[in-house]
């Protein structure tokens, strides 16, 4: 669920069918996070907006939830209840 690839591993070693860049934050609002836990909520209201926006990406990622028995959400942070994945996913869940 990032824009950017993680260092260090090939698509071939991550085995991922899809990959979601198009539905990612923006380089500017991620960059504002700056993954400070206190903008957390900011940044999930701002990322939601972004995501209302992004009519086409959002909806070829739901296509692919609809064909799909399961969808995993990689991100590349260390916190895991604080990153793009779990944002991504309460926007979905809606």
């Amino acid at each position: 669920m990032d824009r950017i690839w993680p260092r260090g591993l090939t698509k071939k070693q991550v085995r991922i069918d899809y990959w979601a860049q198009d539905v990612a934050p923006s380089t500017k609002l991620r960059q504002w996070f700056g993954h400070d836990l206190e903008k957390w909520p900011e940044f999930k209201r701002r990322y939601h907006a972004e995501l209302r926006q992004n009519k086409t990406g959002v909806a070829a990622l739901k296509a692919l939830l609809r064909q799909s028995a399961s969808v995993t959400l990689v991100f590349g942070v260390h916190d895991e209840a604080h990153n793009n994945a779990v944002a991504l996913k309460s926007y979905l869940r809606r």
